[in-house]
């Protein structure tokens, strides 16, 4: 296994998420529409929207759900598309999470889901011969293709077989051996940097006659005899266009937008993405496969080469599916999922830094989604950074730095536990999730005051939740004086007196009695434990611990539902209705319910 293969790793989740962030906001979008608002793409342009840069998005969401099966159907390079298939059964909330709920026969993924649910198996379920070739060769299958990738490091044969299969549970044809090809280049770049070895690497992964085989050959000659990247996406659109390959978003003129920016980016991260995401179609996914391609490619240094794309990302990505304790995640835990994962196919052990973690800092740049706080009475006071050292069981930890403190100023950093104001109610894919943290479970993180701080600073453990109005209120912890150059462990036992509110944020708060100045390391946060709390609807009011449970069910109270006795009156009018909440690592647990069935 290669030394650095969990940074690489993380490198190629970072690019995938920084890539469909960028995207996101020019999806479907034509060349001439994006250069006549924006201009090239050379940053993130959500702001310009009025937008938030971390989004819920299918391309995340898929590429992160899928490769479970792995871990759910044991780690064996044998997994089949039947078995990729029933993961997607086991995470997807029909009609609610992770796809485009299009409709049969406009939505691929809609329609594989419902062949699924039928009972046919994949391959058939993404079948041509089911679904019409048109339909099965839409983008799916290269847009979740990433994490199959990244478990098959430097083994582009294993990765292109493992695309296939995934692929195939909703595509067939040209989207399948699209699948194969990306595959096959992430699985090669992780040993090989060299843009002619990767498109070998595609070629031998396809069917020579294929479409998928004469654009990459075809691509190759363009960019050999024209400089312009502008020419040679005209190219694109006249021999490979939406016009030719039709349909919501056929997988080949998305591929060619991919080998654009891989050819003419010449491997640099920026420009790579400006061109993908400047030339239009579909621009989150395309960006989000070229930017995991990219970020195995060159690293982290790679990705930190041009502009700061790390900083208003701060690792932060969510999941929601039907495993609701896994919606709201980070980077470096993502990575170190599909590490554990491709270790396993090995037969190595896994990896769990600081004697398993949350929040370990270990992957060089990590924030794991903590951010300064920027409440009036913090603004400004802290900034947080990854460094090296300080550690007491790793060789990284989070630099706070904090300037002006002084009584009545504050210095907090936060990480979310639940879904955070900015991604309530956006118009886009549903937000599925449970909070990470309860009532009952004990808070642990240990601290370091670096030696030359002037004076001792009081620091202290931090949440926040969601009250009576959906706002978020802050409420303190156990809290200790750290002296220069001394370490503490802080610990809180978390009592149940939020009344059913959701948990919202955990972190630090850095207070002192005179004004100072200084850094304080944050070696790990962590908890555990078993949750020991009452669910049920707030005596105050507020409706944020009804978005605490994954709903999927058919009914579960209409707007008058406030005024019934019951806080949970639900319905499911065929099959199995779940409405569910906690998280995989709940063990020794005991659940208490008064329950009245009224048919």
């Amino acid at each position: 296994m290669l030394d650095d293969y969990p940074e690489k790793v993380y490198a190629g989740v970072l690019g995938k998420i920084i890539g469909v962030y960028l995207g996101r906001p020019v999806e479907g979008w034509l060349f001439q529409d994006i250069l006549r608002e924006y201009g090239e793409i050379l940053y993130y342009v959500k702001d310009r929207r009025g937008l938030p840069v971390v989004v819920v998005d299918d391309d995340i969401t898929g590429t992160f759900t899928f490769v479970r099966a792995l871990d759910d159907h044991g780690a064996s390079a044998d997994i089949s598309a039947e078995q990729i298939g029933q993961t997607w059964l086991n995470y997807v909330v029909e009609g609610r999470s992770v796809f485009w709920w299009g409709g049969l026969g406009v939505s691929t993924e809609h329609t594989a889901y419902l062949r699924l649910k039928e009972g046919i198996k994949p391959p058939l379920s993404g079948s041509a011969a089911l679904n019409t070739q048109v339909h099965a060769e839409q983008i799916g299958g290269q847009i979740f293709i990433d994490a199959w990738a990244m478990v098959a490091p430097g083994d582009p044969e294993l990765a292109a077989e493992l695309a296939r299969r995934a692929a195939s549970v909703a595509h067939d044809g040209e989207a399948v051996y699209a699948a194969q090809a990306l595959a096959a280049m992430e699985s090669l770049a992780f040993v090989e940097d060299g843009v002619d070895n990767l498109l070998n690497a595609a070629l031998s992964a396809v069917p020579s006659r294929s479409v998928v085989s004469k654009l990459i050959n075809d691509l190759r000659e363009w960019h050999g005899g024209e400089v312009d990247w502008h020419r040679t996406r005209e190219r694109i659109e006249t021999a490979y266009g939406p016009e030719v390959y039709r349909g919501s978003a056929h997988c080949i003129p998305n591929l060619g937008l991919i080998l654009l920016g891989l050819l003419y980016g010449e491997s640099d991260f920026q420009r790579s993405l400006m061109i993908v995401n400047t030339a239009g179609w579909d621009t989150d996914c395309n960006s989000g496969n070229l930017g995991c391609l990219l970020g195995i490619k060159k690293g982290l240094a790679g990705i930190d080469a041009g502009p700061d794309w790390r900083s208003p990302v701060a690792d932060r990505m969510y999941l929601p599916t039907a495993d609701g304790g896994s919606a709201i995640t980070d980077a470096a835990t993502q990575a170190l999922k599909v590490a554990n994962l491709g270790r396993a196919l090995r037969k190595l052990p896994s990896l769990s830094p600081k004697n398993g973690s949350r929040f370990h800092f270990e992957l060089p740049g990590s924030v794991q989604g903590f951010r300064p706080d920027d409440d009036r009475d913090a603004l400004g006071v802290a900034d947080i950074e990854n460094v090296e050292g300080h550690s007491e069981l790793g060789t990284r930890t989070l630099a706070v730095h904090y300037r002006h403190l002084a009584p009545g100023r504050a210095a907090r950093i936060t990480t979310a536990t639940f879904i955070p104001p900015e991604a309530l109610d956006r118009p886009d894919y549903e937000m599925q999730a449970c909070p990470t943290l309860y009532p009952g479970q004990t808070v642990r993180a240990r601290v370091i005051a670096d030696e030359t701080n002037p004076d001792a600073v009081r620091c202290g453990l931090i949440l926040s939740y969601y009250d009576s109005r959906d706002d978020l209120s802050l409420s303190h912890g156990p809290a200790t004086d750290v002296e220069p150059g001394r370490a503490e462990t802080i610990s809180w036992k978390i009592e149940d007196s939020y009344d059913g509110a959701p948990i919202a944020q955990i972190g630090l708060e850095l207070r002192a009695e005179t004004p100072t100045a200084g850094t304080l390391f944050l070696d790990y946060l962590t908890w555990d434990g078993a949750p020991r709390v009452t669910l049920g609807r707030p005596k105050g009011g507020g409706s944020m611990w009804r978005k605490a449970w994954v709903n999927a069910v058919d009914q579960w109270g209409p707007y008058w539902e406030p005024w019934w006795a019951e806080a949970y009156r639900i319905a499911q009018n065929r099959g199995a209705g779940l409405l569910i909440q906690g998280t995989r690592d709940w063990a020794d647990y005991v659940m208490r319910a008064v329950i009245t069935p009224h048919l």
